[in-house]
């Protein structure tokens, strides 16, 4: 039996099946993305969601769905479902779904009467392509498949409704037909590695709603145009490819090419298999350039996310080359910055203060996986070029004080930590002045850099000084009587936040700490009583002022608990990385039943990989972005030190 499957009683119960989604990507940014039962129920669902440049910086929906008619003796049977207003559910396909398996390719099996019919979906890497295969496995009589499209040919931000300036041209093509809405999009190219007969019936289907909208508050209703539909006979045991794409396809070729592609994908046979294909689909590729994107569905590639990201997604499932590929995109990005160029790359959020601070980490988790020889060959101009930057005051919102810590300006205006919501154009969370975690960054990159260079150079000996400068202050500025570090401290230290929170965990976590073994065991102690959860840790504690655990209602509400004890899979990566390295092997039984939450998370919410944050109370739901890369590479990182610590310097368990 398959690692993800799911049986014709939760697939039909539409409590269930609807809560879960499938997300697949073609590693260029495109995407398609649905309910298990293939219900759109965000804006942001569609069969084929693809980046539109000359229009704007936002995907767009192309094809919304694809629906399958099965007709036997004049009686039709369809297997599409969509939600219209009034909760009605029409029509009900779901009903004739028997099972879901999802291994290489998502695979659901249909019965209606005799007719058992299998669908198949994969996205053509780097291709605007998406395939659906489909196989007659039995019939008793003559069978037709009827294919009724439903196009959209708008923003994944907006909604389409019946209009008079939408486009009913269509022009044949081989095996199929080709077609473009309104002016400015690509062409949609529809067709199957079979002849078939398209009946030009034009049709808006008004009403059609998406729930997730409604739950966050925003419009969530639409219209879809359905230009015609396909008819083609089917014999049993045939199987016919449909092709989606912006460009045209070579229809002899498509079983060709959907074999191709689904050889080429990773299995998700198990908890590992999972994460490393949730993984890919945070690849980006732009030329020869790669990126990662923060995550699915509207987040862009972002600087932070960036680097954090990083090691968990390449290093530690043995992807090196792409890191570097990855890291030589986000590098040139920071250097045009320290020169005060724009940018050219496609990353946003370079201009925040820990950005730099982040891509020295990253590469300290290179060099950890490849030696110190390669990585000063490969890095060591940059270190340094970074360092200086930072300790030339040329960053605009961050500085080095005459105590050695870094102090930010203007953190109360505008957001400066990865904790960005805002609220009424200020953020929720404040943070200002001598903030925790650039600290503990600023003395790990410090004692990093230090290692890097030759021991008995002066760039060694400047970085040690510093560092034992930083270690002082941090002490001094950041630990308080309670047995725990202040979140930030500003105007001079009289404004101090005695907020629990857990951006102190990477003073314990970093390989380079300021803290000695007594403080960082008390940080771990009050992190497990107040901010863990099976989901990660909390962005506030139960005990502090302003705690909203519950990631739910419109924008507003949303944006006021986002950081206020949502909990994040991340920073709990960091949490037991921690423990890890403090107790050793004594926590591995501890880490083991931590990783069975994230387990879990494969069978919820978008199946095989892990969303954004979760409600900081039970039922800890899974809340935000289906996917998010920051989550999927902490856990991939947390596996790696759980094999490293299981496995001893002779390779023996």
């Amino acid at each position: 039996m398959s690692y993800l499957r799911f049986e014709k009683a939760l697939m039909t119960n539409l409590q269930e099946s609807l809560t879960r989604e499938l997300l697949r990507t073609n590693r260029s940014g495109a995407y398609s993305c649905s309910t298990i039962v293939d219900c759109n129920t965000r804006k942001y669902h569609g069969l084929l969601v693809v980046p539109v440049p000359e229009l704007d910086n936002e995907n767009h929906v192309l094809l919304s769905s694809l629906d399958c008619t099965v007709i036997q003796h004049g009686a039709e049977f369809n297997l599409g479902i969509h939600k219209y207003q009034g909760n009605v559910y029409s029509p009900n396909g779901h009903k004739y779904i028997r099972e879901l398996d999802i291994e290489k390719v998502p695979s659901t099996i249909y019965r209606v009467g005799g007719v058992v019919l299998k669908k198949e979906v994969v996205f053509q890497h780097y291709e605007n392509r998406i395939l659906l295969r489909y196989t007659l496995l039995d019939a008793h009589s003559q069978t037709t498949l009827r294919f009724r499209p439903f196009l959209a040919f708008r923003s994944v931000r907006q909604f389409t409704h019946e209009n008079s300036t939408a486009s009913r041209d269509y022009e044949e093509v081989e095996n199929g037909i080709k077609t473009c809405m309104y002016a400015g999009y690509p062409t949609l190219y529809m067709q199957f590695s079979k002849k078939n007969q398209f009946i030009f019936s034009p049709y808006w289907y008004r009403g059609i709603e998406y729930p997730k909208e409604q739950e966050r508050g925003y419009a969530s209703n639409e219209d879809l145009y359905v230009p015609g539909y396909f008819d083609m006979n089917m014999r049993k045991g045939e199987s016919v490819v449909f092709a989606a794409s912006t460009k045209k396809s070579a229809t002899s070729s498509l079983k060709k090419l959907f074999d191709k592609e689904v050889e080429d994908r990773h299995p998700r046979n198990n908890f590992l298999n999972c994460l490393i294909t949730a993984a890919h689909q945070f690849h980006n590729r732009r030329g020869e350039e790669r990126y990662i994107l923060a995550g699915y569905p509207w987040f862009k590639c972002r600087a932070r996310d960036t680097f954090i990201a990083a090691p968990g997604l390449t290093l530690s499932i043995e992807e090196v080359e792409y890191f570097e590929k990855v890291m030589k995109t986000g590098i040139h990005a920071l250097k045009q910055f320290y020169t005060g160029n724009e940018s050219t790359e496609p990353i946003y959020e370079i201009d925040k203060p820990d950005v730099p601070l982040w891509c020295l980490w990253a590469i300290q988790q290179y060099e950890d996986k490849v030696g110190k020889e390669k990585c000063a060959k490969m890095y060591g101009a940059f270190l340094k070029e970074t360092m200086k930057f930072i300790e030339s005051n040329k960053h605009p919102y961050m500085t080095v004080e005459d105590n050695g810590l870094l102090f930010v300006d203007g953190g109360k205006e505008k957001a400066m930590t990865w904790m960005n919501s805002t609220a009424n154009g200020h953020p929720v969370v404040p943070r200002t002045g001598y903030i925790v975690e650039f600290n503990a960054l600023w003395y790990n990159a410090l004692r990093f850099c230090a290692e890097m260079s030759p021991s008995d150079s002066k760039d060694a000996q400047h970085y040690e000084a510093l560092a034992e400068k930083v270690k002082e202050s941090f002490v001094k500025t950041f630990w308080n009587q309670y047995g725990y570090l202040f979140d930030y401290v500003d105007a001079g230290e009289d404004e101090q936040d005695w907020s629990v929170r857990p951006n102190m965990i990477f003073a314990a976590a970093l390989e380079y700490s300021p803290l000695d073994q007594s403080q960082k065991k008390s940080i771990i102690d009050i992190c497990t009583r107040e901010l863990l959860t099976p989901k990660g840790l909390r962005s506030l504690s139960p005990k502090s002022s302003g705690y909203n655990p519950m990631y739910v209602g419109p924008q507003a509400q949303r944006d006021y608990a986002y950081h206020q004890g949502t909990a994040w899979p991340w920073l709990g990566g960091f949490y037991l990385e921690a423990c890890l390295k403090l107790f050793g092997r004594s926590r591995l039984s501890f880490v083991e039943r931590q990783m069975i939450g994230y387990e879990d998370e494969m069978f919820q919410g978008c199946v095989g990989t892990i969303p954004e944050l979760f409600d900081g109370n039970p039922p800890f739901t899974g809340r935000g972005a289906m996917s998010f890369a920051m989550n999927v590479a902490e856990i991939l990182r947390t596996m790696e030190l759980l094999e490293k610590m299981n496995y001893n310097t002779e390779g023996t368990k």
